[in-house]
């Protein structure tokens, strides 16, 4: 095992060397690097006005694009523009049979239908148990 090591670091070793002399070299093709072979595309979008949910909706009908969606802009301009981007974006997540999710009071994530949003369950032993009043009376 011990000599297999060796051999390796021996190749990088004059490998190292021979690129430091400039002899032996390898040349990148462009075009190549820009050919994406991924199956599902994580894209972000920031609503600034109504107009900006075309780009999200058609970007979810394709079928192939998670999207992240920065609501804050929106929010800061006009609140009722805000819930009418955010209904039509959820009326055709749901069309789509895909997920909305508010992560946090400036962000959305919308997902296509083969995309499962874990939740933790409230109540669970995991998660916070509800407690009533009624359960001080026994003290």
């Amino acid at each position: 095992m011990k000599n297999h090591f060796g051999k390796i670091i021996k190749r990088l070793s004059e490998s190292s060397s021979e690129d430091a002399s400039g002899e032996d070299y390898i040349e990148i093709n462009s075009e190549d690097m820009n050919k994406s072979t991924a199956k599902i595309m994580l894209k972000y979008f920031t609503l600034n006005d109504f107009s900006d949910v075309k780009p999200v909706l058609d970007a979810l009908r394709a079928g192939y694009t998670i999207g992240l969606i920065k609501i804050s802009p929106l929010k800061e301009k006009d609140i009722s523009e805000l819930k009418r981007a955010v209904s039509k974006i959820k009326k055709t997540c749901y069309a789509l049979e895909g997920e909305l999710i508010g992560i946090d009071q400036n962000w959305l994530v919308a997902v296509p239908s083969y995309v499962s949003v874990y939740r933790e369950k409230v109540g669970s032993e995991q998660g916070a148990v509800p407690v009533s009043t009624d359960d001080f009376d026994e003290l």
